[in-house]
């Protein structure tokens, strides 16, 4: 599933909620994460935060434990 955060603490989750694909805004502030709403569509995160904004999160794998440093 991806993720993207945006300014301000923002973050976009792609979720499953109940069999139905969703995307989940949040928003952390002073260490507390705090649900903005879930959006059907990105017409409804355009409602929180601008697209152009966001910035995709991507876990890159780790070296082996042998080739590490």
């Amino acid at each position: 599933m991806g993720v993207w955060r945006g300014p301000d603490g923002i973050q976009v989750e792609v979720i499953v909620l109940q069999t139905r694909p969703l995307l989940k805004v949040t928003q952390t502030v002073n260490q507390r994460r705090y649900l903005l709403g879930y959006c059907r569509t990105i017409q409804g995160v355009e409602q929180h935060v601008d697209l152009a904004d966001l910035v995709e999160v991507i876990a890159f794998p780790r070296a082996p434990q042998r080739l590490r440093r």
